[in-house]
């Protein structure tokens, strides 16, 4: 049986190889719609907290039911090395803003959790292939592509909160879900966009044996695990119950005040993504990631022995997001550096333990 072969013309490798920033940008703008539409559990969980009554156990189990869906991750990642999975990237940011936009409306706890759920699988349809085709479209700037991408990511969850009370502050939690309209209008717009790319998986990853992709990705996802693992509670400890913490230990216990500081976080560290992941283009990823790890903590109790509401409260918040939400984009680039025979797979086992 003849084998196929195909060469690709000098034309089309420094096309592979060149930056487009408008590809890019396109993804993070979805990116940071989507996200903001997922920001809104943790600024109004205090409201939810009173409307349905709920014990401080059950109101932080409820971000479980937004990231169970992360266990399908390296399955969406197998199938987005073989298939064009671009329709759940469109898709996305329409599924969670309604999902989101609803929360106002449960009546208890199982219907919040069902929409938490919903919502948990549109972001799987984005988090997974949305990263891959940013890689694509980056060429030799995957760290600078994947700053951009999570830069959205980190603007959505500071405009997210804001947002949140905003939208809360003038309909109340029951009346806001006529917003779900923006994530709508994205979900249109990056559906006739997507048509551009030209992102069909390379043909000997349809064909390859799934037991091959583990095989591959195996020697650098396990010691990267632990990597993951250990900066994952932080961040997830700090982006949960900030506002939470804020409202119920300091002065202004006003719902402002907690979103305020939320959005700081999330601010600095869009800024910090944003350096880390260029910074990692020019030296050593490791070495970044290192630095961010190391100060990360230590910036974290500082912020946490300081009274709130003064200067040095504020610069040591953005500090802790600044380092500590900086290390997204280093580390998805060096999972589609290390994973690039099965860049999906990589990226959707990466997110699977992330999340």
């Amino acid at each position: 049986m003849a084998v196929k072969t195909s060469t690709v013309a000098p034309a089309e490798l420094a096309d592979e190889e060149q930056f487009n920033l408008g590809q890019v940008l396109t993804l993070a703008g979805g990116h940071l719609v989507h996200d903001t539409f997922g920001a809104f559990l943790n600024p109004l969980l205090p409201l939810i907290i009173e409307k349905l009554n709920l014990s401080l156990v059950l109101a932080g189990s409820l971000t479980l039911f937004s990231r169970l869906p992360s266990l399908l991750h390296p399955f969406i990642g197998l199938w987005a090395d073989r298939i064009d999975l671009r329709l759940l990237v469109a898709l996305a940011p329409a599924g969670s803003a309604i999902a989101m936009s609803l929360m106002g409306l449960a009546p208890n706890y199982a219907m919040l959790a069902l929409l938490l759920l919903i919502a948990g699988l549109s972001s799987a349809g984005l988090h997974v292939p949305g990263p891959v085709i940013v890689a694509r479209v980056s060429g030799k700037q995957m760290g600078k592509g994947m700053s951009l991408w999570m830069m959205g990511g980190e603007l959505a969850r500071t405009v997210g909160p804001l947002f949140a009370v905003a939208a809360v502050s003038w309909w109340t939690l029951d009346g806001y879900y006529p917003i779900m309209v923006l994530g709508i209008l994205t979900s249109f717009v990056l559906h006739f966009r997507l048509k551009e790319f030209d992102i069909k998986a390379p043909a000997h990853l349809s064909a390859a044996p799934l037991s091959k992709s583990w095989g591959v990705l195996r020697r650098f996802i396990q010691p990267l695990a632990m990597v993951i693992l250990f900066r994952s509670f932080m961040r997830a400890a700090l982006s949960t119950f900030l506002p939470t913490f804020m409202v119920m230990t300091s002065a202004d216990s006003s719902l402002w005040f907690g979103g305020t500081t939320l959005a700081v976080v999330e601010l600095a560290g869009a800024l910090g993504a944003l350096l880390a992941g260029t910074l990692s283009d020019r030296i050593n990823r490791r070495l970044v990631l290192f630095v961010a790890m190391l100060f990360g903590p230590l910036l974290m109790l500082l912020f946490l022995a300081v009274e709130s509401g003064g200067w040095l409260f504020y610069l040591l918040l953005a500090l802790t997001g600044f380092v500590s939400l900086s290390t997204t984009p280093v580390i998805m680039a060096m999972v589609q550096d290390y994973g690039h025979e099965y860049p999906a797979t990589a990226n959707g086992t990466y997110m699977g333990i992330s999340f």
